[in-house]
């Protein structure tokens, strides 16, 4: 801003704050260096008052960085992601920091597209919070990809296994499917049926693979489970849970690898087929988001604490920056399995 005549400075702001021109620029320029609230609220109002503006392109050059942050997802209306994206971003504005958040569609390529994008805006940190493809050449092309980038200085970690070496927040995804399989096994199932979501992601394989290890471990036929894919939506859910009882009517339950599916397959299978929840059918989710627990039959699903993850996943790309060298370890995320009431004891026919 000018004020008489003259361009309004950094140091301007300094001296209006009586603090030093260091101070002043890691509150104004995202140093993640400590400065007590007292203090940076100080040169704020005094940044105010003088209607001070920080030059970011200014910056960006000098720095060969910004104070953005890039963060990755696959569906941004997806209450999964929405509530990782919570986490990051409720971190990243603590460190005066900004997000800006990219949509995949679930398209791989437009995922790598966004990574180099990203890096020609110069942001400080990349978020990648999904899951890793398995399709050929996608996690070389992406790591080609993030390697770049962090040769140009940014830094990187990611929310779920993407088959990479950087800082991971790992979820129990094999667990959370074991988990189920027992929790199912003790209530006396044993025709049931599984919602799979898309089969290229390393997170449908991982909540697969739980789930039938775990049922093999019983002395049960896993290979027989009918298995219906679909969009990790309410859509995919609903549409599947009918192809799963058009190829076995006697299943009596259902295992939806995410809230979203197992959410549609409760509306398909009281509004559509007749069945009872969980009279009838019982069903079970995964990641317990915020709706699990309200929807007219509560669903019993495995909790993942999405928000801390992604708070997590944002705190590790901080302590590296802190650190200047080496990466921290990746960070393991236990799951939980919540009952509610979509889940009883069989009644075997």
């Amino acid at each position: 801003m000018v004020v008489d005549g003259s361009v309004v400075t950094l140091q301007d702001v300094a001296d209006r704050a009586g603090l030093s021109l260091a101070t002043a620029s890691r509150v104004l320029n995202g140093s993640n260096r400590v400065v007590s609230d007292a203090t940076a609220a100080r040169i704020r109002r005094a940044a105010d008052d003088l209607g001070y503006v920080s030059n970011g392109p200014a910056q960006a050059l000098a720095r060969s960085t910004t104070s953005v942050v890039g963060l990755i997802v696959h569906e941004v209306d997806d209450p999964y992601f929405a509530a990782i994206a919570r986490g990051v971003m409720t971190v990243a504005a603590r460190h005066a920091l900004l997000t800006t958040l990219a949509n995949t569609f679930h398209d791989p390529d437009r995922e790598i597209d966004y990574v180099k994008r990203l890096r020609a805006q110069r942001v400080r940190a990349l978020l990648l919070a999904g899951s890793g493809v398995m399709r050929e050449g996608h996690t070389e092309a992406l790591g080609e990809a993030l390697a770049g980038f962090e040769r140009s200085g940014g830094r990187v970690a990611l929310v779920s296994d993407y088959g990479l070496p950087y800082p991971t927040v790992l979820p129990a995804n094999t667990r959370g499917g074991a988990q189920v399989a027992r929790h199912l096994y003790d209530l006396g199932h044993r025709k049931v049926g599984l919602i799979a979501g898309p089969s290229f992601l390393f997170s449908v394989r991982d909540r697969l693979a739980g789930f039938m290890d775990a049922w093999s471990a019983f002395g049960l036929p896993a290979e027989q489970i009918p298995v219906a894919g679909g969009g990790f939506s309410r859509d995919g859910g609903f549409s599947a849970a009918l192809e799963l009882f058009d190829r076995d009517p006697e299943i009596t339950a259902v295992f939806a690898l995410n809230d979203l599916m197992a959410a549609g397959a409760l509306a398909a299978l009281t509004e559509h087929l007749g069945r009872r929840v969980p009279t009838d059918v019982s069903v079970v989710g995964f990641d317990d988001l915020w709706f699990a627990a309200d929807l007219r039959t509560p669903l019993t699903t495995v909790r993942l604490p999405l928000e801390e993850m992604g708070a997590q996943a944002m705190e590790m790309i901080l302590s590296a920056d802190d650190a200047g060298t080496g990466r921290p370890r990746n960070i393991h995320v236990s799951t939980d399995l919540v009952v509610r009431s979509s889940t009883a004891p069989a009644r075997h026919r």
